[in-house]
């Protein structure tokens, strides 16, 4: 029952050629990045707007966006809408929690002169490039960054007129 069978080694030359392949590879891939051939660079923007927010969940299932100095209210996010935003602050505290932070530290929300989004958490340094999650994303990042604009334009408006009064 037992058949025996002839030995055949290997074939030489696939595995030499794979051997060259893999050393090929390493060697363009280490010249890419010791030389920058090959490699795109993403030139440094500056921060041309920033906006400190606070998240506050409330008891109907909306989130309460605030002004992070005064506790104005710059937007409210309905309940079941705006899955994304929910998604990156659901993210966002679940690291906070496991570092021990609370939720008093702002969020601050950055547009770059290059036109990006960014939200970055200012208790954990975390940034997340919110043009990555696409042009609709973006767009409910700079609402919300357009509302605490006008949020801060009228409480200036208010306060220069209480101050003239």
């Amino acid at each position: 029952m037992s058949e025996h069978m002839p030995y055949r080694p290997f074939p030489r030359g696939p595995l030499f050629g794979a051997g060259a392949l893999v050393l090929l590879t390493l060697v363009l891939a280490a010249t890419s990045h010791f030389t920058g051939v090959g490699t795109s660079k993403v030139a440094e923007a500056n921060p041309v707007e920033t906006r400190d927010l606070r998240f506050e969940d409330r008891s109907d299932g909306a989130v309460a966006v605030l002004q992070a100095k005064d506790g104005r209210v710059v937007e409210i996010l309905a309940p079941g809408t705006n899955g994304f935003v929910r998604g990156v602050l659901r993210g966002l505290a679940r690291e906070r929690k496991m570092e021990g932070i609370g939720t008093k530290p702002p969020f601050r929300l950055i547009r770059w002169d290059d036109g990006r989004l960014s939200l970055k958490d200012m208790a954990t340094g975390r940034e997340i490039e919110l043009v990555s999650f696409g042009v609709t994303q973006v767009e409910v990042f700079a609402k919300m960054l357009k509302a605490a604009r006008e949020t801060k334009s009228l409480a200036q408006m208010s306060n220069a007129q209480e101050d003239n009064k």
